[in-house]
């Protein structure tokens, strides 16, 4: 059987002929013994359906030849799985989400743009937000739109709702070609990409639509054979572009996945101007909101240089190093990691000078789950410590903090229990707080005095 071409004239006429010779075709080899092949009947269904649609479009539009592309008749027709499932309209541009459901590109965009993590029809959560292109469904689109006679419409440009432009978008991509060029380039390229993603979210989402954005940004930190070979500036910028992108949620997997990412944070944190230090640590701050982070960052070794840079004790990096050490030490194992790397001897130490107290003294609370941690707090005059914070701080947090982890050293350290009573004895420190303090300081409290009154008792009776 001869192989069917494009017809020129009436695309109604070429669809007739085609089903002629497929039926022929079909009704041929129905009559010899062999087996009727598949692929003449799925050909025939095909075009039978491409006929009975171009008749009915001609039907709307009488005999006009040029058929209206903007009809919604037309539109109306398409299979369901060429509509966007967000839309419900033909899709221009298809796109797979990391789940492998395709949509309509402006339509997800704008999906993920207003804070999405998941998957529209699926409800999976997503491991990236990078948007592939789907060529078989357009191929397939633009197949059905040449069946019916109509021109494939292409991609609609929607207008940028972040406020982008294409002028944007090249300047973007300029940028990140630059970190391969020259120092000068690099230097330049990384200042203004520093200023863009601080001042605009849009800029920072960019860098999540493709894998290779985040390594193209961090060429010039790759390159260098030694740290010293680093200009300072250069990589504070870098560092803290890293940062500006780690704030947009639906960066955080992104980055921290990124092969390079942690390595380069701790290289900054060990060797960076004290700039650069204290924005790679608020960049593992921020990447450690995300559970799956948490773990990653901890089996990097990044708490023992947290800790390091908590002990030097410089102001302006306090806060974000502090930050970042209480979200890694919600995860159990990270606990056990920074007891290991000397966390409760520079928390203690910290907080007897009053600084940062809140943040320092909550993490302290969280580590006190851990037995050595408690050994440690107790050798180290945590219980003095503490029962003063009691006495001078107004904050009813802070008490609830100081309480929980006294009670702990009291279940734990008896050698602690004498220490405890001389305190209550002369001041009423643990009754104050037991009949003032929050539900929980309460009943901490109470649980220290039972034990202490309980031990007193036996004491007695013995």
């Amino acid at each position: 059987m001869a192989k069917s071409g494009v017809v020129e004239g009436d695309p109604m006429v070429a669809l007739k002929k085609e089903l002629q010779k497929l039926v022929k075709a079909i009704v041929e080899e129905s009559s010899s013994d062999d087996e009727i092949e598949t692929g003449f009947i799925d050909r025939a269904t095909q075009t039978l359906q491409a006929l009975k649609q171009r008749s009915f479009v001609k039907k709307h539009n009488g005999n006009n030849q040029n058929v209206d592309e903007n009809s919604t008749s037309i539109w109306g027709l398409c299979p369901q799985e060429f509509r966007c499932p967000l839309s419900k309209e033909l899709m221009r541009d298809p796109v797979v989400l990391s789940t492998g459901q395709t949509y309509d590109r402006p339509f997800i965009q704008k999906w993920l743009k207003a804070g999405n993590r998941i998957c529209p029809k699926t409800q999976q959560v997503l491991s990236h937000t990078i948007l592939t292109p789907n060529h078989l469904v357009r191929d397939m689109i633009a197949q059905w739109c040449k069946n019916l006679g109509v021109k494939f419409p292409g991609p609609v440009q929607y207008p940028d709702q972040d406020g982008l432009t294409e002028a944007d978008r090249d300047l973007f991509l300029s940028l990140l070609k630059k970190m391969s060029s020259t120092q000068a380039d690099q230097k330049e390229a990384a200042r203004t990409l520093r200023s863009l993603t601080k001042r605009m979210p849009s800029f920072r989402a960019l860098f999540g639509e493709t894998l290779e954005s985040i390594p193209q940004l961090l060429t010039p930190l790759c390159q260098t054979k030694s740290q010293t070979e680093i200009h300072p500036d250069l990589q504070e910028d870098l560092i803290t572009t890293l940062l500006n992108l780690s704030i947009h949620d639906n960066n955080k997997k992104l980055v921290a996945e990124t092969p390079m990412v942690i390595p380069l944070l701790l290289d900054a944190l060990r060797f960076g101007t004290i700039e650069t230090r204290t924005n790679a640590a608020a960049a593992l701050f921020t990447l450690s909101a995300l559970d799956s982070n948490k773990s990653l960052i901890g089996k990097s070794g990044a708490l023992k240089l947290l800790i390091d840079l908590l002990e030097e004790g410089h102001p302006s990096a306090m806060k974000d190093v502090a930050s970042a050490i209480f979200n890694l030490c919600i995860q159990h194992e990270n606990k056990a990691r920074a007891v290991r790397d000397g966390a409760v001897r520079a928390l203690l130490n910290k907080i007897k000078s009053r600084v940062h107290v809140d943040e320092l003294l909550a993490t302290l609370a969280m580590l006190s789950s851990n037995q050595k941690a408690v050994e440690e707090m107790g050798d180290l005059g945590a219980v003095s410590c503490l029962l003063s914070l009691i006495k001078e701080t107004s904050c009813a947090r802070n008490k609830e903090n100081c309480i929980a982890v006294l009670y702990t050293i009291c279940y734990y350290d008896r050698t602690k229990w004498k220490e405890m009573r001389e305190e209550e004895s002369r001041y009423g420190t643990l009754s104050q707080v037991a009949e003032n303090g929050t539900s929980r300081a309460k009943r901490k409290a109470n649980g220290i005095l039972d034990r202490l009154n309980r031990a007193i008792n036996l004491t007695h009776t013995a």
